[in-house]
């Protein structure tokens, strides 16, 4: 692994490095692991102050360093902290762990540590694998709220992969993106104030609600100029058992990046939860496994290329979703678990009864289960669990890095490239825009295209976010249910309303599973039309006004928690 270890000291400059007074820096030693690397870990601070600064961080251009020390050290008691110091990592009693962990190798163990790991300046690309992990809980920065118009350190925030730079297409590489970034600058306020013309504000509307509902539009309509190189920060929340999986896992890829960024993750982890990370690198252990994995990736792309030869999917017309497996059944079995847990019966027994019900009589069942639900939180039980659907989709990467991040499903995607043509959104066309946004895609492609010719692995990086990408979801009823609901609400982005929309329709009309689609009644067919997000907005600003002016209230009001979680 000297190697990678080389790697990752040559990647290190490559990441804007933040500075601190000696007073600022006396305090952040006290609960972050180190404070001049882009991974590092919280420690010492109460659950509910690291949750909130995650929170805080997704909508946020700060890096959570500087966050904690604008918006949360002056509420903290940190007076008995002073002699702690995070960055020179924690010496622990670590005996039981290590007998129980490592030498009998009981991982569920491994299941009662986590840590709260903050992952900035991370391509798009790289936190997809970041986020792949089932058990782990993220928060990434929004490019609704965050514009990518600022700099960081000087530069646009794109990541700078080390052998590209350092080859005859370092120049190009970075002449063309700057380009790419700087049309997304110039077309910001153009497209703030195409909104502002064609959405005017409503009498009752706060200035502030305003303002955000039109930048967020803004930045909706051309998030797609973005590179797939575009930097982000995430906020990772993990047992032991979990990064040791996403670590193994990422020291497998041939992207340098994700290498680099696996050995400083881990050095980070070690300084809270060492044990539980003892087996990553050792050879016969997790270097195995990893070499198991890249191994069985290689064979695999070996194998299509022999079965599909120089066969790729060409530009398409539209954005597709494909219902391509359901059961037929499905329903007859989600009624039978319905009602499972209710009897001393049989399943098979259950399932007989339940094929020889009428429609009425299985739709009793099914609205008994479901209930008087009254907002989109109020889900049923887990015999919904029962139905699965499986979806093949052709959408832009920008909606695809939306829809990924829901984990509760079985997700695979293609690599991301320009063959199957890109997305533009109408309010560009209606802006009068056309020109510049297809321009970026051209120029996106082109450099694509040589970059693919000498590192296949890092050409993702030029691609934009109006790209499409093709990816299959396999997804229960339950997941579906809080998946489409959520996703069609009208402040979500329109790319990723309309994928859950064409789902919610299929599994109605070809699954034939019109119960199922009726118990996700708070899936919102409406076309996108004004200010999506400002009615959430104007939820916020009432919030705000509850809280400053308590006495106000009244009954009727929402309740801030209904409030908060729009």
């Amino acid at each position: 692994m000297a190697a990678v270890a080389g790697l990752v000291s040559r990647l290190v400059n490559l990441y804007a490095a933040e500075s601190f007074s000696s007073e600022e820096a006396d305090i952040l030693r006290r609960y972050f692991t180190n404070l001049d690397q882009p991974v590092f870990a919280l420690v010492n601070l109460p659950e509910v102050v690291k949750g909130a600064l995650f929170a805080r961080y997704s909508r946020s251009m700060s890096s959570l360093r500087r966050l904690f020390l604008d918006e949360f050290v002056d509420d903290l008691d940190i007076s008995g902290d002073v002699t702690i110091d995070a960055t020179v990592g924690l010496r622990r009693a670590e005996a039981l762990y290590d007998r129980v962990f490592f030498d009998y190798g009981d991982d569920s163990v491994a299941q009662l540590g986590g840590v709260h790991l903050a992952c900035e300046q991370a391509s798009n690309v790289l936190t997809k694998v970041l986020e792949w992990g089932r058990l782990m809980a993220y928060l990434e920065q929004s490019t609704r709220y965050i514009a990518y118009d600022q700099r960081l350190g000087g530069r646009y925030r794109y990541y700078r992969d080390y052998e590209v730079l350092n080859s005859p297409l370092g120049t190009r590489y970075v002449g063309d993106i700057d380009r790419m970034f700087e049309t997304y600058a110039q077309l910001m306020p153009v497209m703030q104030e195409f909104f502002r013309e064609n959405t005017p504000k409503m009498t009752g509307d706060s200035d502030f609600a305003y303002r955000q509902a039109i930048k967020a539009r803004a930045l909706d309509s051309i998030r797609g100029l973005l590179p797939a190189a575009s930097l982000s920060n995430v906020g990772i929340y993990g047992t032991g058992q979990s990064y040791e999986a996403l670590l193994v896992r990422m020291r497998s890829m041939h992207l340098p990046e994700a290498q680099a960024y696996a050995e400083m993750m881990l050095t980070e982890l070690r300084k809270v939860i060492p044990s539980f990370l003892k087996r990553v690198d050792l050879p016969d252990r997790g270097e195995l496994t990893s070499n198991y994995q890249a191994d069985n990736r290689a064979a695999m792309d070996e194998t299509a290329a022999a079965i599909f030869g120089d066969a790729i999917g060409g530009p398409v017309a539209d954005d597709s979703v494909e219902l391509v497996d359901y059961d037929p059944d499905g329903e007859t079995k989600m009624i039978a678990a319905m009602l499972y847990p209710h009897t001393s019966l049989a399943e098979r027994t259950i399932e007989s009864r339940v094929a020889a019900m009428t429609t009425d009589e299985r739709l009793a069942v099914v609205r008994a289960y479901c209930g008087a639900r009254q907002n989109r939180r109020h889900r049923p039980g887990r015999a919904l669990e029962r139905v699965y659907y499986r979806f093949d989709v052709l959408s832009d990467y920008g909606a695809f890095r939306d829809l990924q991040r829901h984990r509760m499903l079985t997700i695979d995607w293609q690599p991301l490239s320009p063959r199957h043509g890109y997305v533009r959104p109408a309010a560009v066309d209606a802006a009068e825009q056309e020109q510049a946004f297809d321009e970026v895609m051209a120029r996106s492609a082109r450099l694509y295209e040589a970059i693919h010719a000498e590192f296949s692995d890092q050409a993702c990086y030029a691609v934009s976010l109006a790209y499409r990408i093709r990816y299959s979801m396999q997804i229960n009823a339950r997941a579906a249910m809080h998946m489409l609901e959520l996703r069609t609400t009208p402040q979500g982005h329109p790319a990723y309303r309309r994928v859950c929309q064409k789902m919610h329709t299929l599994i109605a009309e070809q699954a034939g599973h019109l119960a199922v689609a009726e118990m996700m009644s708070f899936v919102d067919h409406t076309a996108d039309a004004g200010l999506g997000r400002l009615d959430a907005e104007r939820r916020v600003a009432r919030l705000r006004s509850v809280q400053s002016h308590p006495a106000e209230a009244t009954s009727s009001q929402n309740p801030p928690s209904s409030i908060i979680s729009e």
